[in-house]
């Protein structure tokens, strides 16, 4: 596996050899197809330039500074060697553990990139990797660790994944918003047992196993099959427009949803879903901080 990172993982005084790979591809969150900006007329790539409209001309590398905006056009100049002099000179190539907590309360709201972290290719090296990666699966807990790259500061998350140990790079507290509005919102809207019960069914109908497989775009691929009819003359047809759906009864939408599962599964009855204890019509509390 390829790595872009080579260290160390250490927890009191035991040292792991890892390598960090990327678990997803760089394009992973738009497409494999990427697009360069052309004038129309001449088909020739649009150079952007850095331009100073006060003097009205061109600006070059060597002219170019940061300026934070603290106000309408006031500006902190900020130079590169302010940069250097906050930077984080860690040089020890490590990510230090500093406490293991149970995976089940970490939000995955707090995952920013995913990366694998790859055991030493040499044999006696391994063993540590395996040690930690199998008391981790039994114990339930991720570690809390911290890392220095490229004089920046990282929090990450080691969780086990079948047979590998996984980082995830986390956000700072400060970067994840609250959810206190939504949280009142929903705390001040009732549903009907009835309701409950028929969203029940539905979700009772639409159970399975995860298939990562079945997480295929068919953006990407009417992308590919667009470019492949450009490419050879062809004239692409402009598809007809959709409707907008009318809004319709709640009640009546889950019953005819709940319908539609069962004679999707091949059932007249559809599967019986699993007993629960009823509750009473509620009102939710609001949930505060």
């Amino acid at each position: 596996m390829r790595t872009i990172w080579n260290g160390s993982l250490s927890f009191g005084l035991v040292t792991i050899p890892v390598g960090l790979a990327p678990a997803t591809t760089p394009k992973a969150r738009s497409s494999d197809v990427s697009f360069r900006t052309l004038h129309r007329e001449c088909k020739t790539p649009i150079k952007q330039k850095r331009w100073c409209p006060t003097h009205e001309r061109e600006v070059p590398n060597d002219e170019l500074v940061k300026g934070w905006e603290v106000s309408k056009g006031q500006f902190v100049i900020v130079e590169e060697a302010d940069l250097e002099a906050i930077a984080q000179h860690d040089t020890s190539r490590a990510i230090d553990i500093s406490r293991f907590v149970p995976l089940e309360q970490v939000d995955p709201l707090f995952f920013d990139r995913t990366y694998f972290l790859s055991p030493s290719s040499a044999q006696a090296q391994r063993r540590p990797y395996v040690l930690l990666l199998e008391a981790m699966k039994e114990t339930g807990m991720a570690a809390i660790g911290r890392m220095v790259i490229r004089g920046n500061e990282n929090f990450c998350l080691i969780r086990p994944k079948g047979d590998a140990l996984v980082l995830e790079t986390l956000f700072l507290a400060e970067d994840v918003r609250s959810q206190a509005e939504i949280d009142e919102a929903v705390g001040e809207t009732e549903v009907q047992e009835g309701e409950l019960q028929l969203a029940r069914q539905l979700i009772d109908g639409l159970v399975g196993d995860f298939d990562p497989e079945a997480l295929h775009s068919e953006y990407r691929q009417n992308l590919r099959e667009l470019l492949e009819a450009k490419l050879a003359g062809e004239e692409i047809a402009v598809p007809e427009p959709v409707a907008e759906a009318p809004v319709v009864d709640l009640m009546e939408a889950l019953k005819k949803s709940v319908a539609a599962t069962k004679s999707r599964s091949g059932s007249a009855d559809g599967a019986k879903p699993a007993e629960r204890k009823k509750a009473a019509p509620r009102k939710r509390a609001a949930a505060r901080k």
